[in-house]
């Protein structure tokens, strides 16, 4: 919420403030004993032993953290999490990314990370379906599968010694179209078992990735399309004219309906304005701020003004209030 700049009245200032303020309270109360800032001391248990962790150091004899954040600990090991920070890759995260470059029997991606990602041409499925080896014509073909800009969701495979590699091995990964892809700072995107999300209401998929790449697009219905495009298309690698008409075709079938559009675009404002107040993008708070922006009788454009970000935060400090009385 630092650096939050907006065109606020005055009797927005106070109603934002005073939100903010109340939320400041909430979550000081529930993490008193877990925050520390630059130079706190971290009690720690002396006679059973501990080791010290990232964001921790011995200074005349106590533990202090060198970084703000939340005190964690796993058995003797003593670290600070910080609450702002990059992007860290871990194993099974779900990612979105763009292609940058397409290499040798490899994919890079951007990911937000410090460095690019690669994604193997034997870590994904074929469009044949058919798992076999890959061969000298699947590689001179990679552009049919992947090119430059596109947005691809990926998981997270693991780090070997020429750099961090993805997989793409299901049905689920693949390329998106038909959408919008959004960046927001990577900690408002808490790791959790589902990060795919069918909002039948809109039919609208949406796609929270662990690196803080967002995709909000027209749902796809997961199916294996290889099958009838090498019915509809037998001779699409022989035929590069038959590849322009195809696509013409595919363009025309493709087609996103004005009201899908919208929908996409309000949610996509919905996940700019809780990435510009600083609060954690969950499907949850998506939903009641796009609910809000609905029962408002906003248009798209306008969830982006002063009103409706003053109206988020203050239902905000409401919803985690009542929550907290709740528990």
């Amino acid at each position: 919420m630092r650096g939050l700049k907006l065109p606020l009245t005055q009797t927005q200032k106070v109603r934002l403030q005073r939100a903010l303020e109340k939320l400041e309270a909430l979550s000081t109360k529930a993490n008193s004993n877990a925050s520390v800032a630059i130079a706190d001391t971290i009690p720690v248990n002396y006679e059973d032993g501990f080791l010290k962790g990232h964001g921790t150091t011995e200074l005349n004899g106590e533990v202090v953290a060198t970084v703000c954040g939340v005190v964690e600990r796993v058995n003797k090991l003593v670290y600070v999490r910080t609450l702002r920070a990059r992007y860290k890759p871990e194993v099974g995260d779900i990612i979105v990314g763009r292609v940058i470059e397409v290499a040798p029997k490899r994919w890079r991606l951007d990911i937000n990370y410090s460095q690019d990602a690669v994604l193997m041409l034997s870590s994904i499925n074929l469009p044949d379906g058919i798992q076999r080896r890959r061969t000298a014509e699947d590689e001179l073909n990679m552009r049919a599968i992947f090119e430059e800009n596109d947005v691809i969701c990926a998981e997270v495979r693991g780090f070997q010694h020429d750099g961090l590699h993805l997989q793409a091995r299901s049905q689920k990964y693949g390329k998106l179209q038909r959408g919008q892809l959004l960046s927001i700072p990577s900690y408002l995107v808490k790791r959790r078992k589902q990060h795919w999300h069918y909002l039948d209401e809109y039919g609208i998929d949406l796609i929270l990735g662990c690196n803080g790449f967002v995709w909000v697009g027209e749902h796809v219905e997961t199916k294996d399309e290889m099958l009838v495009d090498q019915a509809d298309k037998p001779d699409s690698q022989t035929s590069k004219t038959n590849d322009h008409s195809t696509s013409l075709e595919g363009q025309e079938q493709t087609y996103t309906p004005l009201e899908t559009r919208q929908n996409i675009c309000r949610i996509a404002n919905a996940i700019r304005v809780l990435s510009m107040l600083g609060f954690v993008v969950t499907i949850e708070v998506v939903m009641e701020v796009v609910n809000l922006g609905v029962s408002q009788n906003m248009d798209t454009h306008e969830m982006l003004g002063s009103e409706f970000c003053v109206l988020v935060a203050e239902r905000e400090a409401e919803r985690r209030s009542q929550k907290k009385n709740k528990g």
